[in-house]
């Protein structure tokens, strides 16, 4: 059962499934490069990224990753949990107008250490992108109770 804290450590089980999509855009890129000071012109300069073996524009990857973050942060195990690891793997550059869709699994649950192994996946046009491993740690259901009292 999921609340503003997320699933609690008991509801999760192996193969559990979330997912998000979100298509790119030129203020996503550009309001990326802005917030981490990434201004790596294969994001930002089509000329010059048309020099590149990319031929063109592409997306930050770690703003590619942050969609398997948003997944895990609101969806699955969602609010309250706390990301402990995380392994990524860049398949394929993402474009702007490309639609990315972040796909977790809960591959294993250790109650005694709380801690959740996620596979992580991106899409764009049923093509990965991106993948990778996360870890979290989730709270049982005793700890959500009492931080909320």
């Amino acid at each position: 059962m999921q609340g503003s804290q997320g699933y609690c450590l008991e509801d999760l089980e192996t193969g559990m499934v979330e997912q998000f999509s979100k298509t790119v855009t030129e203020a996503d890129i550009v309001l990326y490069a802005g917030l981490t000071g990434d201004t790596n012109p294969l994001h930002l300069d089509q000329d010059y990224a048309e020099t590149t073996m990319f031929k063109g524009r592409i997306a930050h990857g770690m703003l590619t990753a942050g969609f398997v973050s948003t997944v895990l942060g609101t969806r699955l195990p969602g609010p309250g949990a706390i990301y402990v690891d995380q392994s990524l793997s860049f398949k394929r550059p993402v474009r702007i107008g490309d639609t990315v869709t972040a796909r977790v699994e809960i591959k294993s649950v250790d109650r005694e250490s709380r801690r959740v192994v996620f596979e992580t996946v991106c899409l764009v046009g049923g093509k990965t992108v991106l993948e990778g491993e996360a870890t979290l740690m989730v709270a049982s259901r005793q700890q959500q109770t009492a931080a909320a009292e």
